[in-house]
Formats: structure tokens, C-alpha cells, sequence
């Protein structure tokens, strides 16, 4: 992994060339971090003082790499907030390459790469893998909730099935079943459940267009039994990129990303430590220098892109 460092004089990351680059685009003006909204102060000024500093990156081989990419200092600026529709992993990741990509072919490239590699994989790795999406989209709802308040599933419908599953669920109301709970039932026999690799391409692949094969369904849980279903009629709804998208995006385009966390005062942290660089190295070879995201908190499900300027 590249190496990334914060000090007095700079700020560091550490970090592949695209096989097929997209045309960049012209390079944005820099924005204030203190005109980016919901910030606190404490991160508007460490924000700050890392922009104003620098991000240094070294490349992971060291002198084996290419002169130009062994140590390069990046300026770090907001790029601006994207639509938070779902697709905003993929909006902010073609705002942070400054490319001519659409979002949804971004999407549709990372899905693809992701099946590759979960192909070559060994067993064990691929369990580890289904493991990881299962706990994120399938939770066990009988254990978690020292954890979590509430636990969210995920499934799939397939867009041409609605009307049987309209059918079988108004046959359950007929029998006196609220329709909440029918509908319950309904799709989680029926529905795919996100819950291993094959599952998630298929969940990662819907962007809420009409193009989409399927519908995603969630259902929110607390420790008491169901408290919403989201049925998702108008088809809309699409998948949030994931730690395994981004990983899968790094892989394509053989740069690391590193998604750039800010915390509040509700995380308890000093200002000092309040920002986190958190890596996500591809699983071949580093060509080209990082990609930066930024969320705002823990939390934060909508990735923004960051400007870089050497």
C-alpha cells in the first residue's frame, strides 16, 4: 500500500496507469472547506490546515516506480456535493478522475471487475467474502442489537415478478394478514436475499434506472420485529457503493482510494485526530497516483469527490 502522511510541512498517502484512461476532463478551481455544508468547525479547520499544508503519497514500490509517481504532494479541495440518489460513489469517483465516464458505466465496470476477481479467489476467500456481504445485507436478526438499533435486510425483486408477488400478497390480506406482514413474507420467499458475491453483483449492478433487471427491497428491523418496509415501486432506489465496491473500483482503474473521513464533536475525537484517511488498496498492481473521497462523520453513506493538485 502507498503511504500517506500528515505533518508539519505535509500531509502523506501511500498508492496504478488506466488500461483504457478516460479523457480528463478540466481541472476544477479549489473550494474553501469552509463553504462545504454540515461541517463543524473543528473540521473546517483541520480540513483546512491539510489543504493548506498538502497530502504526500508514495508509491508503494518505492525507486521501482516511475520518477514522476514516487512521492507526490497533492492540495486537497471539495469538488462539490453530488446527488444522493445512490449512484453518488460512482458520481463522486468520476467528479475525484476528472472524467468523461458516465456514473452508471462506472457502476457496470466495477460490478464486472468484482466478478472477476471473486472468481479467482480461493474457498476460503470466498467465503470470507460472502461472510462480509451477508453481515452488511442479510444480518442475523436474532443477535447484533448490543450493537445496532436497527438492522436493515436487503433484497431483490425481479421487475418482471411484481405482479405475482402483488398477487400472493394480496392473497394473504384476503386472510386476514395485515399487509405489512404479508408483504413481509411474500419477499423474503421469493426475493433474492443479498447475503454472497453472486447476490451483491446483481444488488450493486441496479442504479434505480428502468433499465434495471431488479428492484431493491429493505426492511428495517429493531430488536422488537419489523418497523419499515420500503417496497420501492417506481423502481428508484439503487445500491450504495460499498468498501467492496471501492475496492473493486481501485482494482479497474489500478489506483488506491482513499476515502477522506471528517468527524464532529458527537465522535468525541480532538481536532487533531478528527480526519481520517482510510486506504483501499487495488488487489493487482498501482499505476497511477490515488483517488480521494470525503465523508462527512462515521456514518456518512454519500461519498463526495476531493480535487487533487499536485
Amino acid at each position: 500500500m502507498g503511504k500517506l502522511y500528515c505533518h508539519s510541512s505535509s500531509v502523506g498517502v501511500g498508492g496504478d496507469t488506466l488500461l483504457q484512461p478516460p479523457t480528463p476532463t478540466k481541472d476544477p478551481q479549489p473550494v474553501s472547506w469552509a463553504k462545504v455544508r454540515g461541517l463543524e468547525d473543528q473540521q473546517v479547520r483541520r480540513l483546512t490546515k491539510i489543504q493548506q499544508r498538502g497530502v504526500l503519497w508514495k508509491h508503494p514500490e518505492g525507486n521501482s516506480a516511475p520518477a514522476a509517481t514516487r512521492s507526490i504532494v497533492f492540495r486537497l479541495s471539495h469538488d462539490g456535493e453530488v446527488e444522493a440518489d445512490g449512484n453518488c460513489l460512482f458520481n463522486a469517483s468520476v467528479k475525484a478522475m476528472r472524467c468523461n465516464l458516465d456514473a452508471r458505466e462506472l457502476r457496470r465496470r466495477t460490478v464486472k471487475r468484482f466478478l472477476e476477481d471473486l472468481a479467482s479467489l480461493t474457498v476460503a476467500e470466498r467465503e470470507a467474502v460472502d461472510s462480509e456481504i451477508k453481515h452488511m445485507y442479510s444480518p442475523d436478526l436474532e443477535s447484533g442489537w448490543g450493537v445496532h438499533d436497527i438492522q436493515e435486510l436487503k433484497l431483490l425483486a425481479r421487475k418482471v415478478d411484481r405482479d405475482s408477488l402483488d398477487s400472493a400478497i394480496a392473497e394473504l390480506v384476503c386472510l386476514g394478514i395485515p399487509r405489512e406482514l404479508a408483504a413481509e413474507s411474500i419477499y423474503k420467499e421469493r426475493c433474492i436475499a443479498v447475503d454472497n458475491g453472486s447476490s451483491w453483483a446483481k444488488y450493486m449492478a441496479t442504479s434505480g434506472s428502468k433499465d434495471d433487471e431488479y428492484h431493491i427491497i429493505a426492511m428495517q428491523y429493531s430488536e422488537w420485529g419489523l418497523l419499515s418496509l420500503d417496497e420501492n415501486r417506481d423502481g428508484h432506489a439503487a445500491a450504495f457503493g460499498d468498501d467492496l465496491a471501492i475496492l473493486s473500483l481501485a482494482t479497474e482503474f489500478k489506483r488506491e482510494v482513499f476515502v477522506v473521513q471528517a468527524h464532529g464533536l458527537d465522535a468525541m475525537v480532538e481536532e487533531e485526530n478528527c480526519v481520517f484517511f482510510l486506504p483501499h488498496r487495488p488487489r493487482g498492481p498501482i499505476c497511477e497516483p490515488p483517488i480521494f473521497l470525503f465523508m462527512k462523520g462515521t456514518d456518512g453513506v454519500e461519498p463526495e469527490p476531493i480535487t487533487m493538485s499536485p
